[in-house]
């Protein structure tokens, strides 16, 4: 079954060109051209789409309001928000992901990069719906578990270790989401040492799942692993993850505003940081990070 994106702007040619690009590239799409269709339909049905992609600037309830109104509708919160803007100040792109903006596009953009990032929004969300479903689980033994320590290496072992850890926590698929991205980046950017330019390059060629195969058989990294170690004191959980890779400049992405968080590790840690967990702090090199999540 098809992807449903909902697009939102208030010039016609604009929505028409998205709707064109998006469907043939097999995604079914539905028009709002103005702030108040836009949030009417997502107050009706909302959970019927993956992505919503909406223009910043539009006259009454513009993409902005909108935006605030979905972040703050449990039931819509991590539903993924494309910004689109013709304004590329940063205080403008800060403003739209301090309040939950899933990323930015800035007019007139390709045709390439819109599909990107739609297809990056949509993978973001497939993934928060999957461990929504295996949080259902009953999985009650996890409530008593008081620590433990796992290893992977690829992205199938961490989302096992993701969706069992998850569920240790009163709102599981809030944390799966940003535990796995952490994960995500320990693998790649750590263990692999895949830097976001070259994932950008890989992606775009299609060559990225080639390359991160012939990586994790590459005798360089066959033996580097990721370790997740889960500790339960009292009324907070924690998860510490540590790479065996050379680490990065993580107080600059600790401290940095979210209009510059769009580059290495950046979009992994603004989800966990705004969306997943109560505190979120790296350690040493920048090869270990710990998140921790209040049970009070």
């Amino acid at each position: 079954m098809p992807h449903k994106l909902l697009l939102v702007d208030d010039e016609p040619f604009n929505l028409e060109l998205m709707a064109e690009l998006l469907q043939d590239a097999g995604y079914e799409t539905q028009q709002a051209e103005n702030g108040e269709i836009a949030w009417d339909i997502l107050a009706r049905e909302g959970e019927q789409y993956s992505t919503v992609l909406l223009d910043k600037m539009m006259p009454g309830m513009s993409g902005f309001d909108v935006l605030k109104k979905i972040k703050a509708e449990p039931r819509l919160e991590f539903l993924p928000v494309i910004m689109q803007t013709a304004m590329g100040a940063a205080s403008s792109v800060q403003e739209g992901l301090a309040a939950g903006a899933f990323y930015y596009l800035t007019k007139p953009f390709s045709r390439d990069m819109l599909l990107a990032i739609v297809e990056a929004a949509v993978g973001h969300w497939d993934r928060y719906a999957h461990f929504r479903e295996l949080a259902n689980l009953h999985v009650d033994a996890l409530r008593h578990l008081r620590s433990a320590t796992f290893r992977c290496r690829s992205h199938r072992e961490a989302q096992a270790v993701t969706a069992l850890l998850a569920k240790t926590c009163p709102q599981p698929e809030r944390v799966a989401t940003g535990l796995f991205e952490l994960l995500v980046n320990a693998i790649e950017h750590g263990n692999l040492e895949i830097s976001y330019e070259q994932k950008s390059q890989l992606m775009a060629s299609g060559d990225w799942e080639q390359e991160l195969d012939n990586r994790l058989r590459s005798p360089a990294y066959a033996e580097r692993e990721v370790a997740v170690e889960f500790v339960h004191q009292g009324d907070r959980v924690q998860f510490a993850i540590e790479d065996m890779g050379p680490g990065f400049d993580w107080a600059y992405y600790q401290d940095a505003e979210p209009a510059s968080l769009m580059n290495s590790h950046g979009r992994g840690i603004l989800i966990a940081r705004k969306l997943s967990f109560d505190d979120l702090h790296y350690q040493g090199k920048g090869n270990r990070v710990v998140a921790t999540v209040s049970l009070a």
